[in-house]
């Protein structure tokens, strides 16, 4: 996917420039407890996964790893924050966030704003790759995968910060392989959700096999036209 060069130039001013800083998560030690919440939240889930970060990672010497995979993860985290996403953590290559807005099934708004998050997360492929370029760092992918479902919020007791389990988590994770790198795939039960919205076209796509010859649906996720007004770069980051 490629966009023009005036919104290439509008994406390099959200990306956010390397800082060599600690993540900000806690590691668990043997001596935490972890405390679940006893109420679910349910919403649309989301993991942005970097596409054969193995491979490239293998050839890059410690301080240039570090800025690419910050480059990508700040990228990433910014743009989510601005569509008021929650961002959980980051796994290695990828982030995991939500979408708290989407709690209430019957808000559009809502449904539209973590769609349109997403998209932009994909177009600001090339910019990020312009910025990669620049400091002489190999070009990325990636996909993203996005599920509505039950959330149950975790916290260890020396954590400030909350992780979160459930199907749509565990879902998220499985059928991100299912997308075609630099495209989004979303679940079957997202997709009841959004399946009659006028700005997306969905196709189905092979579903994830979740034994006893049963088979959870997926689909692309592309635009149908230019989307909603206001959902475009220009709006969402003015």
């Amino acid at each position: 996917m490629r966009i023009n060069s005036s919104e290439t130039e509008d994406y390099k001013e959200i990306i956010p420039k390397y800082e060599n800083t600690q993540s900000n998560y806690p590691k668990l030690t043997w001596g935490d407890t972890i405390t679940f919440s006893e109420e679910l939240l349910n919403c649309c889930v989301g993991i942005v996964d970097m596409v054969n970060s193995t491979k490239i990672s293998s050839v890059l010497y410690n301080s240039k790893l570090a800025k690419y995979y910050s480059m990508f993860l700040n990228s990433m985290s910014k743009i989510a924050k601005q569509f008021d996403a929650t961002i959980v953590k980051n796994v290695g290559d990828s982030i995991l966030y939500y979408f708290p807005q989407t709690a209430d099934s019957k808000n559009k708004d809502a449904f539209v704003k973590c769609l349109e998050c997403n998209f932009s997360m994909i177009e600001a492929h090339d910019a990020i790759n312009d910025k990669l370029f620049e400091e002489k760092l190999p070009p990325l992918d990636y996909r993203i995968s996005i599920d509505y479902g039950a959330v149950m919020m975790a916290k260890a007791t020396n954590s400030l910060c909350e992780d979160i389990f459930g199907p749509p988590v565990n879902m998220c994770s499985k059928i991100n392989r299912l997308a075609i790198p630099n495209t989004i795939v979303i679940g079957g039960d997202l997709y009841q959700l959004v399946k009659n919205f006028n700005y997306y076209k969905l196709v189905q796509v092979q579903g994830f096999s979740l034994g006893f010859k049963h088979t959870y649906p997926t689909y692309s996720l592309k635009r149908n036209g230019m989307g909603p007004v206001g959902s475009r770069l220009g709006c969402w980051f003015l």
